[in-house]
């Protein structure tokens, strides 16, 4: 017989992660992070590229165009090979060939080979976060997959703020061949811990590659990521930006109708976002992209040009948002799991507009104070915004479509960072040439300036920045408007829909529509 005043144990949280779970976690981010953080710790080697190998910087922009777009290219077809292969098979394939990659950007001769390489760099790169996207949601099934997101979003927030901070002391004080080189013992033993940790694939191949749809997303995509990378030079009205463009946007636009005809036998299901709340979820997530890296390429840059800042100082002062995503990060993913995804965005997005709304209004001496506290609320809303979006997708569909909707969600990340990068760089070279009375050249232009003039230029610049970033607000503005669309709606998850099934089975000849 128990004691009287014995205390009976709270019940342990049938949400929480298990051990197993986070040691997953923990392997697979390894390569996620090594990955992600390649994208912005190149950024601050690009003057110094330029100068080793005596290139002009419109030449050398190229080693980050040609990792997008590499990325780009391979992003669709990587949902079709989980399934056909294994998430597991996929994943450690992309590491050896990003590690590849790596080597030969670290021992590259010429600016030629390196973007070579790059290239092929990408390839692997831009097969690493859907896999592990896949891996997560399927190990840790919908009732965590709150918690498993909140767990995936720290690569993302980890590379903004670390990227430039290492790059720029591995580019000073060692040599630039380290940025690359690095990812090669990291690499090494994140296949060495998939191979021990990861479970053995058990691939169902139920259906042939869409070549058709292949041909026309993954070209497509690349066109439309290149066009845009162009236009940051000169804006859109020039040729080789909006041609690219426009033959980018009739594929994709191709795509989505023969996706539309085909169904669950297409690349991607559009079907899938349509029926479900997970259109709701990438209308959102795609505009919050948008507006928040196009922001996030701004907010460096600021710093840098306007106010002086070294690589590593302006990496620093990035550091508060970074420290506000990671206190909300995890405590949405547990309210996701409690209560569900669908209000978090909505409450998330308000914060990012508060955090970005100081940047709207800066001055060549605006206080490092009051920008840092704010990009702190930048932070926190970006922690109640981002990863509660790609769950509220990931739980609207089918197991058996987990790995193509992960595809689709990193999709429109990569695209909606593209397109806001290139938008307020046109939006911001164009305040500039007005402001400042220089050439179309933007910020490039302002660089050549003699000194007398640019002490002169700090005023205009820092308005022209201000005046950016009220369209970043706008973006962000309207991306509370599908936000609320999902957090007002009444929808189901796909395995509530699945359990209504089996438990009231519909006539024969009837079929089911889902919310």
């Amino acid at each position: 017989m128990s004691r009287p005043d014995a205390v009976t144990p709270a019940p342990a949280d049938p949400n929480a992660l298990d051990r197993e779970t986070l040691v997953v976690a923990a392997v697979v981010l390894l390569g996620a992070i090594m990955s992600i953080l390649d994208t912005t710790i190149v950024n601050v080697a690009i003057d110094k590229l330029s100068i080793e190998f005596n290139a002009s910087l419109t030449t050398i922009q190229w080693v980050v165009t040609g990792y997008t777009l590499a990325l780009a290219a391979v992003i669709p077809a990587t949902g079709w090979a989980a399934d056909r292969f294994g998430t597991k098979r996929i994943y450690m394939s992309s590491l050896v060939l990003f590690m590849i990659g790596s080597a030969l950007c670290a021992v590259a001769w010429s600016a030629g080979s390196l973007i070579a390489f790059r290239v092929l760099q990408g390839v692997g790169g831009g097969m690493i976060m859907p896999a592990v996207m896949t891996i997560m949601t399927k190990k840790a099934g919908p009732h965590r997959m709150g918690r498993v997101m909140g767990i995936l979003g720290v690569p993302m927030l980890i590379a903004p703020i670390v990227g430039p901070i290492l790059g720029g002391w591995l580019v000073d004080d060692v040599s630039w061949r380290w940025i690359f080189l690095i990812n090669v013992p990291i690499g090494v033993v994140a296949v060495i811990l998939a191979q021990i940790v990861l479970e053995k694939d058990r691939p169902e191949p139920s259906q042939r590659l869409d070549w058709l749809g292949m041909a026309l997303l993954s070209p497509g995509l690349t066109l439309f990521i290149f066009g845009l990378a162009e236009s940051a030079d000169g804006g859109f009205g020039q040729f080789k930006s909006w041609a690219p463009i426009l033959v980018g946007v009739t594929l994709i636009a191709t795509f989505l109708a023969h996706s539309w005809r085909k169904g669950g036998r297409a690349l991607i299901d559009i079907k899938t976002f349509t029926h479900t709340r997970a259109g709701a979820a990438a209308g959102t997530f795609l505009l919050f992209a948008v507006a928040f890296f196009g922001a996030l390429l701004l907010i460096p840059l600021y710093y840098q040009t306007v106010r002086g800042a070294s690589a590593l100082e302006a990496g620093l002062l990035l550091a508060p948002q970074g420290i506000g995503a990671m206190i909300t990060m995890p405590l949405a993913g547990k309210l996701t799991d409690r209560y569900g995804p669908n209000k978090w965005p909505a409450c998330g997005i308000p914060l990012l507009v508060i955090g970005i709304a100081p940047f709207a209004f800066v001055t060549a001496t605006t206080s490092y104070w009051l920008l840092c506290s704010f990009s702190f609320v930048l932070g926190l809303g970006m922690g109640f915004s981002m990863m509660p979006t790609m769950t509220a997708a990931m739980q609207a569909v089918p197991a058996a479509a987990i790995a193509r909707t992960s595809t689709a969600m990193n999709i429109i990340r990569q695209g909606g960072a593209s397109i806001g990068t290139a938008i307020l760089s046109v939006i911001l070279t164009a305040y500039i040439t007005a402001n400042l009375g220089v050439g179309g050249g933007g910020l490039s232009s302002v660089r050549e300036l003699p000194p007398g003039r640019l002490a002169a230029a700090q005023e205009p610049l820092a308005s022209s920045f201000a005046s950016t970033f009220v369209w970043a607000l706008v973006l962000l503005g309207i991306a509370f408007i599908p936000a609320l669309f999902m957090a007002l709606g009444k929808w189901k998850t796909a395995a509530e829909i699945a359990e209504e099934k089996s438990a009231s089975p519909a006539p024969e000849g009837a079929h089911v529509v889902l919310d």
